[in-house]
């Protein structure tokens, strides 16, 4: 115990402020492009939204190292457009932090899009053509009446893609590094106290993650009004 009073003492919290904002900024990124795109994939045609759906959903089912690798291909100084980027823009997107925050959008984005897609689909399409009989416009149909009423699947969707970033690992180690206090997330700080063999510093980390991630799932729980039903025995 003094041991591990000790190890809190002396943590160094950067990896945790790191995963916080990457999160964040991943969740709010992913909060307007999964919405904008679900709003995009219902209105589509059957083939149409079928093709788009799996290729929207295609991170979520690839491995992140396989994503990793292709951002990195992608953005890397030495190919076109990641040479176009910083040398028109001075954009760095390889060991930067903003490396961290595309690899967490590009994963966390399909819990996104199918959480707002999923509540979309669930809207009474009686209200959207009360709308249109009262004269309202398709835009103000969609933020008055979609909107609103979708609003618990759409948050819940959020708080998950949070989650999801904040735990991320495969594409922004590839994309991102690991670079102490710049690209250091906690899932990367716990990866590489293991290789050193300090499973007591590991396990604090994952403590604290494991806490966090419970609040989490209790506010998303909340926000979606869910409530635990009694299992019938038979």
């Amino acid at each position: 115990m003094q041991e591990i009073l000790q190890i809190l003492q002396n943590l160094d919290w950067s990896p945790l402020y790191i995963s916080l904002k990457t999160g964040a900024a991943a969740a709010v990124i992913s909060f307007f492009l999964g919405t904008a795109a679900a709003r995009c994939a219902m209105k589509a045609s059957p083939l149409k939204k079928a093709v788009l759906d799996g290729m929207l959903t295609l991170p979520l089912v690839l491995p992140p190292t396989v994503a990793g690798f292709l951002l990195l291909l992608l953005f890397s100084r030495r190919r076109p457009f990641g040479m176009f980027l910083y040398e028109n823009f001075g954009i760095k997107v390889v060991q930067s932090w903003l490396g961290c925050v595309l690899a967490a959008v590009v994963i966390a984005f399909p819990l996104m899009y199918r959480n707002a897609r999923a509540a979309f689909e669930q809207v009474d399409e009686n209200l959207i053509y009360a709308g249109r009989t009262l004269g309202m416009s398709e835009t103000e149909i969609f933020f008055k009446v979609v909107m609103p009423t979708a609003g618990p699947g759409i948050v819940s969707g959020t708080i998950l893609t949070f989650a999801r970033a904040l735990g991320e690992y495969g594409a922004t180690s590839m994309l991102a590094g690991n670079i102490p206090g710049k690209t250091e997330t906690v899932s990367q700080k716990i990866a590489m106290v293991m290789q050193d063999g300090d499973f007591v510093t590991a396990g604090v980390w994952t403590v604290i993650v494991g806490l966090i991630a419970s609040g989490i799932v209790l506010l998303m729980n909340l926000v979606a009004g869910k409530k635990l039903k009694q299992v019938k025995r038979w």
